[in-house]
């Protein structure tokens, strides 16, 4: 299946369960593992779970592979492995906790900008 349109997939399938705080990252330039990850909260562990449910359902009526989901039996954090996607629905506090959209950021930049003076005053 095409990126684009299993991105679109996954999104929408998120917001039908109304899936909140939705985010797209392109990880093309961090990991040749996978293309996109997708994060989406959800405020209970069902709803963690139906939201991961309906991105598996929908991608394989579209005729495209779940290839693993984990954390399906708590439902704090559940991760749906679609291959070029690879789909995190948290609930918020251990979406705060975990912080993905800073740990794949392309730049970390308080980091950076802190080694880059560090080095400048040496």
């Amino acid at each position: 299946m095409d990126l684009r349109k299993l991105q679109k997939l996954v999104v929408s399938a998120l917001e039908d369960i109304k899936g909140r705080d939705i985010e797209v990252l392109n990880t093309t330039k961090l990991t040749s593992l996978f293309d996109r990850i997708v994060i989406a909260s959800g405020d209970s562990n069902r709803q963690v779970k139906a939201l991961a449910r309906n991105v598996q359902e929908k991608v394989a009526e579209a005729g495209g592979e779940v290839l693993s989901v984990e954390g399906e039996d708590n439902g704090e954090w559940v991760l749906v492995d679609l291959g070029d996607i690879v789909v995190h629905v948290m609930q918020p506090a251990i979406r705060a906790h975990y912080n993905l959209e800073e740990l794949w950021a392309a730049r970390p930049a308080k980091r950076r900008l802190a080694v880059e003076e560090d080095g400048a005053a040496a």
